[in-house]
């Protein structure tokens, strides 16, 4: 009898992550086995991964789960993991809007969703969130377009845009846009008072002001990374957030069981400041706000698509201290740009207030997508045995 034993696999970048997408029902139906199995295909826990197919970073350190949708008016149901690789855990409690950008494209591909051309819409529930969203894909010859001139920052060349519209995804976490009922909040870090706004669209943020943590805004990952004190700090502000957003009973409970929601972002006005990795300028005019986001304890190279979403609508909302430094010209246009170390990432964003509460009327962005590899990844029977993780 074979001492492995085969998965069908696709590896996909998807915005500026990279995924491995599975079927499934190739996959046990039993959660926690099925968890064992990821992690076995990953190479989790082992900060290299080097025994699995995870590339030994956060961004390239994920998972889609895709089959064909039990709800009417969806395509395919699709689930996200974070897969940790320091310890033995799957996170589940988030969506990934860059993964998310890979999942249209993999159900046309693998014949789950009938390709029209020249854009397939396909209608996809998310089973972390328990929210729905859709993505426009372009098709050329019956399979998701690969060519074509979006660009998107931290991603080199070109690609066909897919355009994934979260409008629908309000509460996506929490059940409320403003988690607390309020705008703002206040942390107490130390002797310190630090002011806070709490946002769930898409996927839950807590936001803070740079010069609060005696920051520029403009810092590189490398610069971050390498601050443990600061790291602590920014994460336990965001545990903090996380039990005041009732996403953990307790930061201790946060720190272990909700490593990656919600995301910590800090912010500052529009400035010039160089890309990280290219060294070219980033001019103020072509951005509305400068943010980093912190993901898995440390700074999202990037800047994550459902973040994106939480960023701009958190900046469309009076009141919360991002809105307060968005340029003032945004109100005239239908776009937040959002400088992130890499680039700018725009989100097409429309809220509207009607007297009684927000309504997220929409919030769209473009991403490229492009299949790498299809195959099997093997996987040892003794993973395939119910006990402990």
């Amino acid at each position: 009898m074979p001492e492995t034993r085969p998965i069908r696999a696709t590896i996909q970048r998807a915005g500026s992550s990279k995924g491995i997408y599975l079927l499934e029902n190739d996959l046990p139906q039993d959660l926690l086995l099925r968890e064992k199995v990821i992690l076995a295909i990953f190479g989790s826990p082992d900060k290299r991964q080097i025994d699995g197919l995870g590339g030994a970073d956060p961004l390239t350190s994920k998972v889609a789960i895709v089959g064909p949708s039990k709800r009417t008016g969806v395509d395919v149901d699709y689930t996200f993991g974070q897969v940790a690789f320091d310890q033995a855990k799957v996170h589940t409690h988030a969506i990934c809007g860059n993964i998310s950008s890979g999942v249209g494209p993999f159900a046309i591909d693998q014949g789950l969703v009938k390709a029209e051309e020249p854009i397939t819409t396909v209608k996809i529930y998310n089973t972390n969130t328990g929210k729905v969203f859709t993505a426009q894909v372009p098709v050329k010859e019956g399979k998701a377009a690969v060519e074509g001139s979006y660009s998107v920052a931290g991603v080199p060349g070109t690609g066909a845009k897919v355009t994934l519209d979260f409008s629908e995804t309000v509460g996506a976490l929490t059940g409320r846009l403003l988690p607390t009922g309020n705008v703002r909040d206040e942390i107490v870090l130390g002797d310190k008072q630090i002011t806070v706004s709490i946002v769930d669209a898409a996927t839950c943020q807590v936001f803070v002001r740079a010069e609060d943590l005696g920051l520029k805004g403009t810092e590189s990952p490398e610069e971050v990374d390498t601050q443990p004190d600061l790291l602590r700090k920014l994460e336990e502000i965001r545990c903090r957030a996380a039990v005041m957003a009732g996403l953990s009973s307790s930061i201790e409970e946060a720190a272990v069981n909700s490593r990656n929601t919600p995301h910590i972002v800090f912010f500052t006005s529009k400035k010039d400041y160089n890309n990280a990795f290219t060294g070219q300028t980033i001019e103020a005019e072509d951005i509305d706000v400068v943010a980093r986001m912190m993901f898995m304890q440390i700074m999202h190279k990037t800047y994550a698509g459902t973040g994106s979403i939480c960023t701009s609508v958190a900046a469309s909302i009076k009141g919360t201290n991002i809105h307060e430094v968005v340029s003032k010209d945004r109100s005239e246009k239908a776009k937040v740009r959002i400088g992130h170390p890499a680039g700018v990432i725009s989100v097409e964003v429309k809220v509207e207030f009607d007297g009684n509460q927000y309504l997220l009327q929409k919030a769209a962005i473009g991403r490229t997508s492009r299949r790498i590899m299809d195959g099997n990844v093997y996987v040892r029977n003794s993973v395939f045995t119910k006990g402990d993780l």
